[in-house]
């Protein structure tokens, strides 16, 4: 048995939000800091810039993460490459040269506590349930996941616009039952969600972060001919067609910190 003092019980630490498995921290303040950089330290608090971490019971359901996430882990935790043989370890390598995201995604089991590498970045929990058993995520967004949902590298309908565009031509879907969590450098409470019936979204840029799998996703040309494209001043626009949910930030992604 395992007992933790001063870390989510710290008056300094908020948990932010829980769903399945996960729980996301916030350090309200940092506190190890020099006089130096005591005003920025104070600043950025008050503007949100925080860190912020995800902690995950595997007591609840075991977890798959990104590589090179984990932080520390504690009690009772046996961790795998999740690799069943070489054909699956050939189609992971495959799936992760084309998403662009690590091909061996590491899977934790047991009834411990693993805690992640703290980030700047927005933690955003969510359920696979409420996209329908199928999304589709943006590249480098991922961060963690319940290990019933299966990973799946998702290639747009339309090769060329996508070339044409400097676009990726696929991207991580996860599919199945279980929550999951990304990083976005957006906050949740600033994220425009659009539910599409039948209808055609077109965002000029990478401002979706999340779709559902069922809707058809290309890159075209925001006129219908070339010369209406130069004239409108857009080139190529991310189309997302059908029946399904799109989450989208209502800016431009921030740089990394």
């Amino acid at each position: 048995m395992y007992q933790i003092s001063n870390f989510t019980d710290n008056d300094d630490v908020k948990i932010l939000s829980e769903l399945g498995a996960f729980q996301v921290i916030e350090y309200q303040r940092d506190l190890s800091v020099t006089p130096s950089s005591a005003i920025t330290a104070y600043y950025s608090a008050q503007m949100n810039v925080r860190k912020r971490q995800l902690v995950c019971h595997l007591s609840k359901a075991p977890v798959t993460i990104q590589a090179g996430a984990m932080q520390w882990m504690l009690g009772n935790v046996n961790a795998t490459t999740g690799i069943k043989g070489v054909g699956d370890f050939l189609g992971k390598a495959v799936r992760g040269k084309a998403s662009g995201e690590s091909a061996i995604k590491p899977e934790y089991t047991g009834d411990g506590l693993l805690v992640l590498e703290p980030t700047y970045k927005y933690l955003i929990l969510m359920n696979a349930a409420d996209w329908g058993g199928s999304v589709v995520l943006d590249d480098g967004l991922f961060l963690a996941c319940e290990s019933s949902l299966q990973h799946k590298a998702v290639m747009r309908s339309n090769f060329s616009s996508a070339v044409a565009g400097g676009e990726g031509l696929f991207n991580l879907s996860l599919n199945g039952s279980g929550t999951f969590c990304i990083e976005s450098n957006c906050p949740k409470e600033e994220l425009v969600e659009i539910t599409l019936h039948n209808d055609v979204l077109k965002i000029d840029g990478n401002f979706a972060i999340a779709w559902s799998g069922s809707l058809e996703f290309t890159v075209e040309r925001s006129g219908k001919s070339l010369i209406g494209s130069a004239a409108s001043g857009e080139g190529l626009v991310n189309v997302y067609r059908g029946t399904g949910k799109v989450l989208m930030m209502p800016t431009g992604s921030m740089p990394n910190i």
